[in-house]
C-alpha cells in the first residue's frame, strides 16, 4: 500500500492508527540506536505484515525517542558536558576537556545538519525512491562489508581522552551517510569511530554522544514540519504514542548494545545487516522475474 500524504509530507502512519504505530515504535526505537537500520526495518516489518508505509515523517519524527533515550543512558556524561563547558567558559579555560569535546560535537555535527536541510525535500518527499527496497538492500550490505573491515584491520585500542578535532570530524562527516536509507546513523558513526581505533564500547559512547545534536534537529524539524502541514490532533496522538513507546524500546537498545560491545564484537550486526541485504535483493529479484 502507498503512504498518505499531508502537504507534501509522507505521513502514512496516521492510517496505521495506535496499536500497529506502537508495534513499529518498538521496532524503531530498538532499530534506531543498533547498527542495523531502522529505516530498512520500518520498510521491511510493515511489507512482510501487509500494513502501510508509516512513511519518512514518522522515522524523522522518532528521532526525538531516541534523543529521549540517549541523553538518559548517558546523563552522566551529557550533565558533565554541559556543566563542565559552562564552568570553563566562565574560567576562561578554553583547553577545559569537556568544552573542546563539546565544540567538536558540535563542529563535527555541521555536515549532517547542512546536507540534512538541502535534501530533506528529497528524503521526505512522497514517494521519493530513495526509501526504495533496493537502496535500502544495498546500504545494509555495503554497511555490513564496512563494518567488518573495521572489525578485521583495527586494533580498538583508543578511548575518548585520546581523541582530536580532526577524529570528531572525520566521525561527523561519516554521520552524513545516514541521511541514505539503509546507512542507518548509529552505524554509519560507529563503523567510522572504529576505524580511527577506538576501543568498541567507546566508540558506541562517542557515536551516541556526537548525535545528539543531530537527533535533537531532526526531531525538531520534523516536528516544526508536521505543525506547518496542520497535522490533526488524532495524528498528534498516534505520533505521541509511538513516541513513548520506541523511547522505552530505545533505551534498552542502548544499554544491551553498550554491554555487547563491553563482552564481544560487532560481529553480529555484520552477519544481521549482510542477511537483510542479501534476502531483500533475493526477494525482489524474486519479484521481478515472477
Amino acid at each position: 500500500m502507498g503512504s498518505a500524504c499531508t502537504q507534501g509530507l509522507d505521513t502514512g502512519f496516521v492510517d496505521l492508527g495506535y496499536l500497529k504505530v506502537a508495534a513499529l515504535g518498538v521496532v524503531q526505537g530498538i532499530t534506531e540506536l543498533l547498527p542495523i537500520s531502522s529505516t530498512a526495518h520500518m520498510r521491511i516489518v510493515p511489507a512482510v505484515l501487509g500494513w502501510r508505509d508509516p512513511g519518512s515523517a514518522f522515522s524523522a519524527a522518532m528521532q526525538a525517542a531516541a534523543l529521549v533515550a540517549v541523553i538518559a543512558y548517558f546523563w552522566s556524561d551529557v550533565r558533565g558536558l554541559v556543566v563542565g563547558s559552562a564552568s570553563a567558559l566562565m574560567r576562561r579555560d578554553f583547553k577545559d576537556w569537556s568544552l573542546r569535546f563539546a565544540v567538536w560535537i558540535i563542529l563535527a555535527s555541521v555536515p549532517i545538519i547542512l546536507a540534512g536541510l538541502v535534501l530533506s525535500p528529497v528524503l521526505n518527499a512522497c514517494g521519493t525512491p530513495l526509501r526504495s527496497l533496493t537502496v535500502i538492500g544495498l546500504s545494509c550490505l555495503v554497511m555490513s562489508a564496512l563494518l567488518a573491515l573495521a572489525e578485521l584491520y583495527c586494533n580498538h585500542q583508543r578511548t575518548l581522552d585520546h581523541l582530536s578535532l580532526k577524529d570528531a570530524m572525520i566521525v561527523g562527516v561519516a554521520q552524513v551517510g545516514a541521511l541514505i536509507p539503509g546507512v542507518s546513523r548509529s552505524g554509519s558513526t560507529l563503523t567510522a569511530a572504529l576505524f580511527l581505533d577506538l576501543k568498541r564500547e567507546e566508540a558506541a559512547r562517542f557515536s551516541f554522544l556526537l548525535g545528539l545534536p543531530a537527533i535533537a534537529g531532526a526531531g525538531l524539524h520534523e516536528f516544526y514540519k508536521l505543525y506547518k502541514a496542520h497535522l490533526d490532533m488524532h495524528g498528534w496522538s498516534i505520533l505521541a504514542v509511538g513516541l513513548i513507546v520506541a523511547s522505552i524500546s530505545a533505551w534498552v537498545a542502548i544499554w544491551s548494545l553498550m554491554h555487547l560491545l563491553e563482552r564481544f564484537s560487532t560481529w553480529p550486526f555484520v552477519a544481521y545487516r549482510a542477511l537483510i541485504g542479501v534476502l531483500l535483493l533475493l526477494g525482489l529479484g524474486a519479484s521481478v522475474s515472477g
